[in-house]
């Protein structure tokens, strides 16, 4: 028998979150259907160099789920394992958003390792509305440091605060 009582209406989406961008909010907003709470884990991958700290991420994320359809979302900063902060908020189903084949080998990979680490945590995986599925955070870094329309894909105030951001991390043209 667990040790730890588990609910299994409390979902955990987590992610590096940088930025947060509308495939990130279509994730929470559907996984807020799903669920009684859905917890957002704000993490840091050692793999990426992330353009925002945890602490905006965090806010970031509170900002743009600030509305009475998402009163049941709480994000949290993540200090370690996925599969320990899952286990610390008492949920047993991590959710999970697919856009491509790669992230499904990538995804499919740590849902197995988890389950190893953890076999009472489920991953539950939610396919990427295609408007959504060439979107990712790495690429609107990449579009905001050359000044690209990010209208479509970020909402504010993420939108100003990746160009902000972008413009003072930028150098000027032909600085070689």
């Amino acid at each position: 028998m667990p040790d730890r009582i588990l609910s299994p209406r409390v979902a955990v989406y987590t992610g590096t979150f940088d930025p947060v961008h509308y495939g990130h909010l279509d994730i929470i907003e559907r996984g807020c259907r799903l669920f009684d709470k859905l917890i957002v884990g704000v993490g840091i991958n050692p793999d990426k160099q992330t353009m925002f700290t945890i602490d905006e991420r965090v806010e970031h994320i509170r900002a743009v789920t600030a509305k009475p359809e998402l009163d049941n979302v709480e994000v949290q900063k993540i200090d370690g394992l996925t599969v320990q902060f899952v286990r610390g908020c008492k949920a047993r189903i991590m959710i999970r958003g697919l856009r491509t084949l790669s992230d499904m080998e990538y995804e499919f990979t740590m849902s197995l390792m988890n389950l190893h680490l953890d076999p009472e945590i489920e991953t539950v995986f939610l396919m990427a509305k295609e408007e959504f599925s060439h979107v990712s955070s790495t690429l609107l870094r990449q579009i905001a440091s050359f000044g690209g329309d990010l209208s479509k894909f970020l909402p504010e105030p993420v939108r100003s605060a990746l160009i902000e951001r972008a413009r003072r991390q930028t150098p000027p043209p032909n600085a070689h």
